[in-house]
């Protein structure tokens, strides 16, 4: 099962707060059937102690160990905030809200930190113009 489909893909002109842009992680999520809606208290809760800003432009938010009866399948949302987020003081394009079942996440993160930290893969999904083109980039993801 691909933990990222089309549907959960998405590119916004604007920019948001942290809080919503939790919430919308968690809403691509739970339309996706990969996290009940509580999910949203354990990211809060896990940014509370540690910030998910991990430079290049991406914050990665999941939530905190507790949550994994919330966690019902493994699944990504891929928000781009093109007027950027102020992520407790860090700058985040892309918000990426990870729900891994069992250690599935640590597989999801790691596969996700490689792909940006790599400059040139950064400025390529930077400058997709659609949900789809962003999609496709992201489709690496998925496989492994």
């Amino acid at each position: 099962m691909s933990v990222l489909t089309p549907e959960q893909v998405r590119i916004h002109p604007g920019g948001a707060t942290r809080d919503d842009a939790l919430q919308e992680a968690t809403d691509i999520l739970v339309a996706a059937g990969a996290v009940t809606p509580a999910y949203v208290d354990a990211m809060r809760q896990r940014e509370e102690t540690v910030s998910t800003f991990m430079g290049n432009g991406l914050a990665i938010p999941h939530g905190t160990n507790d949550a994994k009866d919330a966690i019902l399948a493994s699944a990504l949302s891929v928000v781009r905030y093109d007027g950027g987020v102020d992520w407790a003081g860090d700058p985040a394009t892309f918000v990426i809200g990870i729900a891994g079942v069992g250690d599935e996440h640590l597989e999801i993160l790691s596969r996700i930190a490689i792909l940006f930290s790599e400059e040139d893969d950064v400025a390529r999904l930077t400058a997709a113009q659609t949900p789809e083109e962003l999609y496709a980039l992201l489709s690496e993801v998925n496989e492994g």
